[in-house]
């Protein structure tokens, strides 16, 4: 079994605490813009326009994921202490609550830029993959995603006391390992991918893999089972799946319309 004795805050500033999770959010928004914003430009885009994007994106991202995962918990602690529905030290962010607020801003934006919506989403896909890789390296050293408790010896035991994990002497799967290896292959089918698909393809590979990749992990992610034996992240999986089918078929059937003229 791997031992992990990490504690979640690096480091701490006086009365301010850094945490490693909130560390690895700077990384994966900094990586992710170092790869993603060069594709951007190849494929048309000023980085006057990639800026005017950003800035909104990226803060829509972080409300979004933090939002989303406050809706799906007890409400009460978060009615009594307002505050803490900002508290992401705390842990929790999920990550579709992100790709949903992300994708509404990249419409926004395309339109009221009068830039390609498509081209967008597919470098919000780029940028998106490489960020929830970084985001998964947080997850792992606060224990704050892990799986089932197992004798695998791979299995990882949180030995440090402010640890995440609800026990500190049991082995957990450690899921968030099984879903940053996932963002890797994710990330090289989509660079693989880049410059082979028409505009908007690349972000219907990347959503629809990764809600497959939800699918899969969270069968073995400690979640409470909500409805006909799936978890919830399980149902929006699908959900987004379909969503996508669908969203796609109109795309492509406006997009041949528009081409033939009828």
């Amino acid at each position: 079994m791997i031992i992990i004795n990490a504690n979640p805050i690096a480091f701490s500033i006086g009365p301010i605490a850094v945490h490693w999770y909130g560390l690895m959010y700077v990384m994966g928004i900094t990586v992710g813009l170092l790869v993603a914003w060069p594709y951007a430009i190849s494929k048309g885009f000023t980085q006057s326009q990639l800026e005017k994007v950003v800035i909104w994106a990226v803060p829509a991202g972080l409300v979004g994921a933090r939002l989303y995962y406050v809706i799906q918990q007890p409400l009460g602690p978060y009615f009594a202490e307002p505050w803490r529905i900002l508290a992401a030290w705390e842990g929790g962010m999920a990550f579709y609550g992100a790709i949903f607020a992300v994708v509404i801003v990249l419409l926004v934006a395309g339109w009221r830029l009068q830039i390609s919506i498509l081209k967008l989403l597919d470098f919000g896909a780029i940028f998106a993959v490489v960020g929830q890789f970084f985001g998964r390296i947080g997850n792992f050293i606060n224990g704050d995603i892990i799986g089932y408790p197992t004798s695998l010896p791979w299995g990882v035991v949180y030995t440090n006391p402010n640890s995440f994990a609800p026990l500190h002497d049991i082995a957990y799967q450690p899921a968030a390992v099984y879903e940053a290896l996932i963002d890797v292959l994710l990330f090289g089918l989509l660079w693989w991918l880049r410059n082979k698909l028409k505009p908007g393809m690349l972000f219907f590979v990347y959503i629809i893999g990764y809600s497959l990749s939800q699918i899969i992990v969270f069968i073995w992610r400690d979640n409470e089972i909500v409805f006909l034996g799936f978890k919830q992240a399980q149902l929006t999986a699908m959900a987004v799946i379909v969503g996508a089918v669908i969203v796609f078929l109109v795309v492509s059937r406006w997009k041949s319309k528009a081409t033939t003229g009828t």
